[in-house]
């Protein structure tokens, strides 16, 4: 069974390309929505908050998780990659969202520094969208910067625009706001167009068309939803100790730290389906 793990709703943005990406494999849900939201949370309490989530999917018997929330990847991952799971649990691995966007940007393997297909010039310039703490964190212009030097990263963060799509703002309100952080980007770059832009936050594909229809024409727009799948599933076909056993196939569950009824009303707008959840 695989672990998918988010602060919250967004991570069922991953999930429903997971689930139809991988539709054999088993998924449990985890969304500490009791927490949420993170953006806001010092690192250390981001940490603590990573690693209890991960140690209940494990308990849960999940061999593999992914953490589908790009605060906590950013923050967490690599300190729980090489400081807490060597002894704590060698056998099963924990990802992030984030490393897949950051090959596809600097068209460099995380894993061995090989060259993949990127997205853009190792030249070129990219705009990171991504919450407060995201982008604080620097996680992108680091990691992109070992990988490919001269690419310049553009942070830009957007701190009220998960709160509104939670709030389930009207259209014209998200729109505004969207064109606000997409101005405050162009500011930077002077307004020169960036070849890409990263949806760095996993509630930012609900409003996808807004960002598209801000961005000045023919910069491109990475679906970190369908990047993510894509990354799963060629690194399942690498690892297949952690695909689903037969009984198992297609089995999903989901689990939240908050309240269920109030949980499983909202959750259906981030997965394009119905969904139950159970009380963590």
């Amino acid at each position: 069974m695989i672990g998918v793990f988010d602060s919250g709703h967004g991570g069922l943005t991953v999930l429903h390309a997971l689930t139809e990406r991988l539709p054999r494999e088993a998924f449990t849900y985890l969304g500490d929505h009791g927490n949420a939201p993170y953006g806001r949370r010092s690192e250390a309490e981001i940490y603590d908050l990573t690693l209890a989530a991960v140690e209940r999917l494990f308990a849960e018997g999940c061999l593999l998780v992914l953490l589908a929330c790009n605060t906590a990847s950013a923050i967490a991952l690599r300190r729980l990659q090489q400081g807490w799971l060597p002894e704590a649990a060698p056998e099963r691995r924990v990802l992030g969202v984030f490393v897949p966007m950051v090959e596809i940007l600097a068209g460099v393997s995380w894993r061995d520094g090989t060259k993949v297909p990127g997205k853009v010039s190792p030249d070129g310039m990219v705009a990171v969208f991504a919450t407060q703490r995201t982008i604080h964190s620097g996680a992108y212009p680091f990691e992109v910067g070992l990988r490919a030097p001269h690419m310049r990263v553009v942070s830009q963060a957007c701190p009220q625009l998960v709160a509104a799509i939670e709030a389930d703002e009207p259209e014209q309100v998200l729109r505004e706001l969207v064109a606000g952080y997409v101005a405050e980007m162009l500011q930077q770059t002077q307004g020169r167009a960036p070849e890409a832009a990263v949806l760095g936050c996993t509630h930012y594909p609900l409003v996808a068309q807004l960002f598209a229809e801000a961005l000045p024409d023919g910069v491109q727009l990475l679906d970190q939803p369908t990047i993510v799948a894509d990354s799963l599933a060629e690194y399942l076909s690498r690892h297949d100790r952690f695909t689903a056993a037969p009984q198992a196939a297609g089995h999903r569950r989901f689990l939240t730290t908050g309240d269920p009824e109030r949980v499983s009303a909202f959750a259906s707008r981030f997965f394009g389906a119905e969904v139950t959840f159970e009380k963590a």
